[in-house]
């Protein structure tokens, strides 16, 4: 076996699981597999970049593996694990469970050659074709939504969407930061549509090359944290959401590793 889920991170993500088998009623058998092995498979798979088919032979079926990830998809599975979670590290590191301020990001990744050419493009800035992911995360880099897009989109048009899935998880919310690549607009449809300040940290003009900016460097930490798994250091994914999905088990795992140390 390959385990990617000790019993110590067991202990922790087996209670924020959905009940096992049908729960709308319609009967269905029982799941034959334990959650444990799928929830190994599945973090295994993130972290070593392999496709699904390519899944060693000692976890179940690449087939039902696979049906459970969308299942938990569509069930909105891996974002109330996310959001649980973090409550936890914030709680812990002696924060409010709600943040009242966030920082936003975007990173562009390449594209692999099995995925369909529809949802990708060409980002000019980067000079890669591939998908741009748009993240939010608190002032300790904790993950708090993901938007994933073609290449070719710009910061301040995702940013949009972006905001507007802040604001309706995160009522606390009054303050944003962000990079040089969401002015005009954005800024004013913020304060006036979601109330959301959100203030512009540029480059000084004087520094070349690589330099830490305040607050920024935060969420450049979290997407360092995010290659650490292979899966995200590519885009292989068919649709958006799945990008999106892979980016939330990723970061589940890295949560549930640090919970698990105390």
């Amino acid at each position: 076996m390959y385990p990617s889920v000790t019993d110590a991170q067991w202990v922790i993500l087996q209670p924020l699981l959905p009940a096992q088998g049908n729960t709308a009623g319609r009967g269905g058998r029982p799941e034959k597999h334990c959650r444990q092995i799928i929830l190994d498979a599945i973090l295994y798979l993130v972290r070593g970049g392999i496709a699904w088919r390519q899944l060693p032979v000692e976890f179940p079926p690449v087939g039902t593996v696979y049906a459970i990830f969308l299942r938990w998809i569509r069930g909105g599975v891996w974002h109330r694990i996310l959001d649980t979670l973090r409550d936890r590290l914030r709680v812990r590191a002696g924060r409010d469970r709600c943040p009242t301020a966030a920082i936003i990001d975007s990173q562009t990744v390449p594209v692999a050659d099995t995925v369909p050419r529809s949802g990708t493009e060409w980002d000019g800035a980067k000079r890669t074709t591939g998908v741009k992911r748009h993240i939010a995360v608190d002032v300790t880099g904790l993950l708090l939504g993901v938007v994933v897009t073609a290449a070719s989109i710009q910061d301040r048009d995702a940013g949009h969407r972006l905001l507007a899935i802040l604001r309706g998880t995160f009522s606390t919310i009054r303050l944003v930061w962000a990079d040089g690549g969401y002015p005009g607009r954005l800024l004013g449809w913020a304060k006036s549509v979601l109330a959301l300040r959100v203030d512009i940290i540029k480059r000084k003009p004087s520094n070349t090359g690589f330099h830490v900016r305040p607050r920024v460097w935060v969420v450049e930490r979290t997407f360092g944290w995010l290659l650490k798994y292979r899966r995200c250091v590519r885009d292989y994914e068919a649709k958006p959401e799945h990008h999106e999905a892979m980016v939330l088990v990723a970061t589940i795992a890295t949560m549930t590793r640090r919970l698990a140390r105390t």
